[in-house]
């Protein structure tokens, strides 16, 4: 009679056997697979969505073909950036949910960023005051000065609305959808995956400065590494990102309703009607800074820190 394989034989036959092997995206560690997924978002969205919409342009947005760029604006951001961040955090990640942190606000996490962007808004229009009286050489400033006033035509353009309606299309295009398309891309799938190699703070401001530059706008790197860095904040310390979502489609609305009100490029808070002097200057400095500090120690008096992991 043949014996039977004993207990012992049977656990080592079945641990001998291989484990099934992962998924190829589960396999790629955290910040390779930030790195690789940036750069499919920004050769779709950037590269082939950009050269697609500059040849139905034919190369300048006017006001002939402003509505055409809208519609491809807001195409190229839902297509090429929302849905293949999507595809990728489902291929990395099978908890869709908790991968993006996806919550319900509290409202007063929402009140505390949103007084805290518009100081944030505030103070980032001083230094863009400064950064633009900065000298330069004459023949580099005028190269400077051309490649600003086409950025500044270029997006006045594209955020100008001529009447209620077509303002709420504006904001749709300007401030709803990149605020929801580019938080579940830099602040789900980028800082979510730089948490599990660097921590939640220093995740934040990596994907801060990689928010800035991606922008491609060498005037607003420094606003936007700074508004990048504080959405990063905000979702590390409330484990939310529909905190950044608001707190972004806030900064993006205001934009839009200072066009829409035909306020002028320097307008800051402290000086609505008048020229801003340096007293004025240091004074929106004091002010808006003070109210940025209280709103963020509000937010911190009404959330807990949270350690994040990728996985």
């Amino acid at each position: 009679m043949e014996d039977l394989p004993t207990v012992d034989q049977s656990s080592a036959n079945q641990s001998s056997e291989p484990l099934p092997q992962l998924p190829f995206f589960q396999r790629i560690p955290p910040v390779p697979f930030a790195i690789i997924s940036l750069c499919i978002v920004f050769f779709l969205y950037q590269g082939v969505g950009g050269i697609i919409a500059l040849v139905m342009i034919q190369g300048m947005v006017t006001e002939e073909n402003v509505i055409l760029v809208r519609w491809s604006t807001l195409v190229g951001q839902l297509l090429l950036i929302l849905v293949p961040t999507l595809v990728l955090a489902r291929l990395r990640h099978l908890e869709f949910v908790n991968y993006f942190r996806l919550k319900l606000p509290d409202y007063k996490e929402i009140l505390a960023t949103v007084v805290a962007v518009f100081a944030l808004q505030q103070i980032l229009q001083g230094y863009m005051m400064f950064q633009d009286s900065f000298p330069l050489p004459h023949e580099l400033r005028n190269i400077v000065d051309k490649l600003r006033e086409l950025l500044e035509q270029t997006y006045k353009l594209l955020v100008l609305a001529h009447s209620p309606l077509e303002f709420v299309f504006v904001v749709l295009i300007v401030a709803l959808t990149p605020a929801v398309c580019e938080e579940l891309l830099f602040r789900g799938l980028v800082q979510r995956s730089f948490e599990s190699a660097v921590g939640g703070l220093r995740a934040a401001v990596i994907a801060g400065i990689i928010f800035g530059a991606y922008h491609l706008n060498p005037f607003s790197f420094v606003p936007l590494v700074v508004l990048g860095i504080y959405f990063g904040f905000i979702v590390h310390r409330s484990h939310n990102i529909t905190v950044a979502i608001s707190a972004h489609f806030v900064n993006n609305f205001i934009a839009c309703a200072a066009v829409y009100l035909q306020l002028d490029d320097d307008y800051v808070a402290v000086a609505p009607m008048g020229e801003v002097t340096p007293f004025l200057l240091v004074a929106n400095y004091a002010v808006f800074g003070v109210v940025f500090l209280l709103a963020t120690y509000y937010f911190l008096s009404v959330t807990k820190s949270v350690i994040c992991t990728d996985e």
